[in-house]
């Protein structure tokens, strides 16, 4: 174990992350040999195969998670340190790792793009979860070092700062019969098929709770880990469905798909920008926090002011 290197361990969690050396080495801007090298130095220092191997096929042994827990607090305490020293240094430079939701992919890269504009130093790696669990792991697990989330996690001690408001809408397919109700009830939602996300992600928990408020139980015919999926199956007619407003509009402007106007919606949540208590923010880091909390509301704003017409209700 002495001679285990930094270098061998973010190699090793990356393949983990990925469970591919291909794409490790891509995202490490690497060859896949020299990953293949990095993981095998790694393996013969600890004496102990970290993954198993069948073709392209690659998993973690047991050894392999345990290792991967040790490695991943290894990696945070190196970059609390590099945090700490920067600001000293009092430099923004270095990397910023910032975690969102995907439904937040939608506008946080161009938020992003205008902060590298006006802070040129500082490096940037997104890390998208296929929902919120996913994200609240990567924030425990010291993998990012902001989160932009709806709900910020209760499971552990965090700041959260909200910076912008979050519209959830219906959808429908242009010509559906809901569409001719003007301003239909929640519960005349329950004689159309809805397509939801998935239990785990925080619109599926929203939609929960909006129809538990209304005392209406949804017809669910089919649930997606995916927005872009849910959107095709709307857009060919397989129902209805729950979404965030920030990822609709391509196809509300290509008039692919069309807002129902259900009574006491949209439901306005907010947006939010989390990081665990316990670090301490690297210079880098703070400055996004402080962008975001400046320019999130009015660039969401104009995002949605083309669609929103009159105000909402719903959970904050």
């Amino acid at each position: 174990m002495k001679t285990v290197t930094f270098r061998q361990l973010r190699v090793f969690t990356e393949v983990a992350r990925n469970l591919s050396f291909v794409r490790a080495a891509e995202a490490l801007h690497l060859t896949p040999p020299a990953v293949t090298m990095q993981v095998k130095e790694l393996e013969s220092a600890i004496e102990l195969p970290l993954f198993d191997r069948q073709g392209r096929k690659v998993t973690l042994t047991t050894a392999g998670e345990y290792f991967l827990v040790y490695a991943k607090r290894l990696l945070a305490t190196l970059k609390d340190a590099d945090d700490a020293m920067a600001r000293f240094r009092k430099l923004e430079t270095g990397m910023l790792s910032v975690g969102l939701v995907s439904t937040a992919k939608y506008f946080v890269p161009r938020l992003l793009a205008k902060f590298r504009i006006e802070h040129p130093g500082v490096d940037v790696r997104l890390q998208v979860g296929n929902n919120r669990e996913e994200l609240v792991a990567m924030l425990a697990d010291g993998e990012v070092d902001l989160a932009i989330m709806g709900r910020p996690p209760r499971e552990m001690a965090c700041r959260a700062e909200a910076f912008a408001a979050h519209p959830h809408v219906f959808v429908a397919p242009p010509g559906h019969p809901v569409l001719r109700s003007g301003q239909p009830s929640v519960e005349m939602l329950s004689n159309y098929p809805l397509i939801v996300r998935e239990p785990a992600s925080g619109t599926r928990a929203l939609m929960d709770r909006f129809f538990q408020q209304h005392r209406a139980e949804p017809r669910i015919v089919m649930e997606m880990p995916s927005n872009e999926t849910i959107k095709q199956a709307v857009m060919a007619g397989m129902g209805l469905s729950f979404l965030s407003l920030h990822t609709l509009g391509l196809e509300l402007r290509a008039g692919e798909i069309e807002l129902v106007h259900v009574e006491n919606s949209p439901v306005i949540r907010t947006w939010n920008v989390v990081h665990l208590q316990s670090r301490l923010l690297s210079p880098a880091a703070e400055a996004f926090r402080y962008f975001i909390l400046e320019e999130g509301e009015t660039y969401l704003a104009e995002h949605d002011r083309p669609w929103m017409g009159g105000g909402g209700a719903g959970p904050g």
